[in-house]
């Protein structure tokens, strides 16, 4: 496989991981039998895909960067999709781990 599929599934694994967040949530507590299904057929695709995407790509760069994608994308999705405060402090925090994960990215090796 080459370094751009890998970084092209690592990117969706970490769409998939917002996803599964969002399914956990609807889940409330695995009491929603159709939201617990989806939310465990989310996790195995999106660990699926970081697995893949290991065979190519240093893990400390490639966790960094999914857990990066995962936190990112579901505090955006809660804002958007729940009302979830999106303050000064938060959008900070998004900027930082965006910036870590273009530096992560960039950095060679």
């Amino acid at each position: 496989m080459s370094a751009a599929t890998a970084w092209l599934m690592l990117l969706l694994a970490g769409v998939l991981d917002v996803l599964w967040a969002l399914a956990m949530k609807q889940a409330q507590g695995y009491t929603r039998l159709g939201w617990t299904l989806t939310s465990l057929l989310l996790l195995a695709a999106f660990v699926w895909l970081l697995g893949k995407s290991l065979s190519v790509l240093p893990v400390g760069t490639a966790y960094a960067v999914w857990t990066g994608i995962g936190a990112v994308g579901t505090v955006l999705a809660g804002a958007l999709l729940f009302g979830e405060s999106l303050g000064a402090a938060r959008l900070g925090g998004i900027a930082l781990v965006l910036a870590g994960i273009v530096v992560l990215k960039l950095a060679p090796g």
